[in-house]
């Protein structure tokens, strides 16, 4: 095997015995959103009058936002992005349930990537509230899995101590880490409420 990747035989894979699972799950609502949104949107490439299961109304409408500039970023359809990055994670989360123990590069750079996810996350939000004005639910599946990841890749390698020179973890990671839970549903609370208030005459019957 790799001089970089070893069987654990004594010492647990990961600080959080969770943590295979929790990445595994994730990936997996990511991967099955990121394919339902790309058979719709070459379904509407075929038949432009196509409506999406998840165009529910005028707010929740898949379809309105998927024929968008911004579901297109790269030039190419972004669930494709999800096709391949959640695969990347849900191979990473089977691998660990397989008792493998992953470089610390791979850990690291697993967290860079949700990073990055995560920022356009963000992005995407703030295009959907602000921009688009519609909401796509397997988009939001989307977004959820991409939070998900990053915070748990983040507090796995706090408690590692992969952000330290020493390679210990500190005081604050060990706090952070503790947190996770904590962070991922103040993520989670903070969009759900700029929904709730974007549409909020909507949501109470009012239009």
């Amino acid at each position: 095997m790799a001089a970089n990747i070893e069987v654990a035989s004594v010492n647990p894979p990961v600080q959080y015995k969770t943590t295979p699972w929790l990445l595994l799950f994730s990936g997996i609502i990511g991967l099955y959103a990121a394919f339902t949104l790309t058979q719709d949107k070459f379904a509407i490439l075929e038949d432009p009058n196509f409506v999406p299961s998840c165009s529910i109304n005028p707010v929740l409408s898949c379809g309105a936002v998927i024929v968008t500039e911004q579901a297109s970023v790269f030039g190419f359809p972004n669930p494709i992005i999800g096709l391949v990055t959640y695969s990347v994670v849900i191979t990473l989360a089977v691998l660990l349930l397989s008792r493998v123990v992953l470089p610390g590069w791979v850990w690291l750079g697993l967290n860079l990537g949700a990073l990055g996810g995560l920022a356009f996350v963000v992005w995407l939000v703030f295009q959907s509230l602000y921009v688009i004005d519609a909401l796509c639910p397997f988009c939001m599946v989307a977004w959820v899995g991409t939070i998900l990841i990053f915070w748990f890749s983040t507090a796995e390698n706090a408690k590692a101590g992969r952000f330290t020179r020493s390679g210990s973890p500190g005081f604050l990671s060990e706090i952070f880490s503790s947190l996770r839970w904590v962070f991922i549903g103040s993520t989670l609370l903070v969009i759900l409420t700029l929904i709730f208030i974007n549409w909020m005459d909507f949501w109470l019957g009012r239009t």
